[in-house]
């Protein structure tokens, strides 16, 4: 029997009743689209991170396109995303025009690299790019580094948008995700650990401006009146029932994220003798999406992976084939140095099972196929 690498099941038993409840009142009272549980969710998701706004829409990746949309990122525009993480957090620059120029990433934290970002930013105004703004990435639940990031996006007269779809309420020198950036985004998606049950996601800034301009982005650019249109925009908006689900998974989100502390420090301190673990910076709180190892080499990780698999034990690798190295990104330009730590990375790291409710006894058993 292979054990779950997310356990859903055991999150939906403790909540059953609750959300049972919950999507019985959207289905009754009939409104399944931007509903009042859309509002409230928006209201309360605001307040968890102290961010003066918050809009939901359709996904993450529509999260991101419609703040680089909302900032009026265009063709001739660089903006500069890590090469390390998933594909949403660069496809979304070529759909509004502007070129992702890519920057390698920390090798302990995982997160961009701020000389990097010097470097692709120089190289950037060389090729004739016009900076526009950068994209940090939470990666794995671990904030970017904010205070020295944002200085540099300044300096160069450009914006930040935040990427916490994997970190949406990690703790940043006692900030929480959603109100660092100019503009923060999230999803929902069901693995991440705050999840809907289909696809969801949300937006946070503090600005009025910017979040009356994605509120009509994300309603087909919405003007005055439903059917008076002041911009082209998209049909992103969030269903009520999923507003209604992630309300309750929210009422216990806190609860989860201390929960995953724990899970983290087992597999710390079962594994920090063998392995590399992750770093948690000073002032810095992981809300744990991924418990990530960096094994010595392939091989190595290879044969991690073969004795967790024969154990039942579940791995995956976040990510395999960097960015900047794929098909659809090959052509796009990059930190002129190279993107060492991220293609190095990309060879060693493998993920290991990581939810609230890993049982101590089961996360023995992982941690004892692990070390074999």
């Amino acid at each position: 029997m292979t054990l779950p690498f997310i356990d859903l099941a055991a999150q939906q038993s403790r909540l059953r009743p609750a959300l049972d409840a919950a999507i019985a009142r959207v289905l009754d009272g009939g409104q399944y689209v931007m509903g009042a549980e859309v509002a409230e969710l928006e209201k309360q998701l605001a307040a968890f991170c102290g961010a003066r706004h918050c809009l939901s829409c359709a996904n993450g990746t529509d999260a991101l396109q419609l703040a680089l949309m909302a900032l009026g990122v265009k063709a001739g525009d660089a903006v500069f995303v890590p090469s390390f993480t998933f594909a949403a957090t660069a496809e979304v620059v070529p759909l509004t025009g502007a070129t992702p120029v890519f920057v390698d990433v920390l090798p302990d934290t995982f997160n961009m690299d701020p000389e990097s970002l010097r470097r692709a930013i120089a190289h950037a105004r060389e090729i004739g790019l016009n900076p526009a703004c950068v994209i940090p990435v939470d990666l794995f639940g671990l904030p970017a580094d904010y205070d020295v990031l944002i200085p540099i996006a300044r300096e160069h007269g450009m914006k930040v948008v935040g990427d916490s779809a994997q970190g949406w309420g990690g703790v940043y020198k006692g900030r929480v995700t959603g109100s660092l950036a100019d503009i923060t985004t999230t999803s929902f998606f069901p693995a991440k650990p705050l999840g809907c049950y289909g696809d969801g996601g949300a937006i946070f800034t503090d600005d009025d401006g910017l979040a009356a301009l994605m509120d009509s982005l994300r309603q087909h650019g919405k003007g005055e009146d439903r059917y008076i249109y002041a911009r082209i925009g998209l049909n992103s908006r969030m269903d009520t029932l999923q507003a209604a689900i992630l309300l309750e998974k929210l009422s216990i989100y806190a609860d989860e994220i201390e929960a995953r502390q724990e899970v983290a420090r087992r597999y710390t301190a079962g594994l920090s003798g063998r392995f590399e673990t992750p770093f948690i910076p000073e002032g810095l709180k992981s809300i744990w999406a991924q418990y990530t190892l960096k094994t010595k080499s392939t091989a190595e990780r290879q044969a991690l992976q073969a004795r967790c698999g024969a154990a039942g034990v579940p791995t995956a690798i976040y990510y395999p084939i960097p960015l900047h190295v794929q098909d659809a990104y090959a052509g796009f330009p990059a930190d002129p140095a190279g993107l060492p730590v991220t293609e190095d990375l990309a060879g060693r790291v493998v993920s290991l099972p990581m939810h609230p409710y890993l049982a101590s006894q089961v996360q023995d058993t992982i941690v004892a196929a692990v070390l074999g």
